[in-house]
């Protein structure tokens, strides 16, 4: 196996060019770099991710804090961190917090404590007040994506202008009885964005007139299957069956869509729906929804924590877009 010092022969120039021009640390000519790069694939030269990390004090690896990983959405942000950490030479270190207490406090006391990472990501998680003292201990670059965290530059979509403008496109349709599927005492731990989703629901029908009635709020965990349970029950009685429901996920919209289909609803004729995240799905069912671009959230935050760990730029709270999406899930309610 090559080492340093034949790449530096064949290029020839100082092995301390060699590892400037490979680390990207330093001033190195145009000509150098070239010659170092060619010698170096020529001879099939790799550096060494432990051996540089000695030198520089650098791992090469963030760690990732995500509450969960089979979701959607999670799943996208995180595909987008992977991709840009990846593009930077980077690598993932995943961690997924859980409710097990002893699990998350072997995290925080021990698992980031050994030094591994150079930096931290929080996707969407609420860290008590030990586990954030912990966090700032670690003196390393932090950035969230989601809900805030004290003293922790964070890229967030404003979830209660969300779930306003969501409401507010079926209000302008003439809807004045619209069902709010949102999430359960469960899914309330990611920084409360079932609430914040409600507030903006409630705060939306409140400035057109409409009294809140709490009959036609609803809550699940965010899948499709739970979507489809509780939106039957809120469609099953013709009595106070709603004319338009908003979920705050499209998976759960969608179930909310099968289930108007499997009571002999037509949606968008009898029924209304609108979702939030533009999930990939959400074409296939003609979902209209309030789109949010989780791989960009995750691609976005590298970027910021690039720019930090490089002492660019210090982090900074950023506010991720968000816009309407109209497909044909929603129409005027029927007459």
């Amino acid at each position: 196996m090559a080492g340093i010092k034949d790449v530096a022969d064949a290029a020839g120039v100082s092995v301390a060019t060699v590892s400037r021009a490979l680390s990207g640390r330093g001033n190195v000519s145009a000509a150098a770099m070239q010659a170092v790069q060619k010698a170096a694939a020529q001879l099939g030269y790799v550096v060494s991710a432990s051996a540089s990390g000695l030198a520089s004090g650098r791992t090469r690896n963030i760690g990732v804090l995500v509450p969960v990983i089979n979701h959607w959405f999670y799943a996208s942000v995180l595909e987008g961190i992977c991709t840009a950490l990846m593009r930077e030479g980077y690598d993932t270190t995943l961690y997924q917090l859980s409710k097990d207490q002893q699990q998350r406090h072997q995290i925080f006391s021990d698992f980031l404590q050994r030094q591994r990472v150079d930096a931290v990501i929080a996707i969407n998680v609420e860290l008590n007040e030990d586990e954030l003292v912990a966090l700032h201990a670690l003196n390393k670059p932090l950035v969230g994506v989601g809900g805030p965290l004290p003293e922790v530059p964070t890229l967030h979509v404003d979830d209660e202008a969300v779930s306003a403008l969501a409401t507010e496109h079926l209000l302008s349709l003439g809807h004045t009885s619209i069902g709010f599927i949102g999430g359960s005492l469960e899914t309330n731990v990611d920084f409360q964005v079932p609430s914040h989703r409600r507030i903006g629901y409630e705060r939306a029908l409140q400035q057109a007139g409409i009294g809140v009635d709490p009959g036609l709020i609803v809550g699940a965990d965010f899948s499709m299957a739970q979507g489809y349970e509780v939106a039957k029950q809120l469609l099953g009685n013709p009595a106070t069956r709603p004319t338009a429901v908003f979920a705050v996920s499209d998976e759960m919209a969608i179930g909310a869509i099968l289930a108007a289909r499997d009571l002999g609803l037509s949606v968008p004729h009898d029924l209304s729906v609108v979702g939030v995240d533009d999930h990939e799905l959400a074409p296939l069912f003609s979902l209209t929804t309030i789109q949010q671009l989780p791989h960009e959230q995750g691609e976005m935050a590298v970027a910021i924590l690039m720019r930090a760990i490089r002492g660019e730029e210090a982090a900074r709270a950023h506010r991720a877009e968000h816009r309407l999406i109209v497909r044909g899930s929603t129409t005027r309610p029927p007459q």
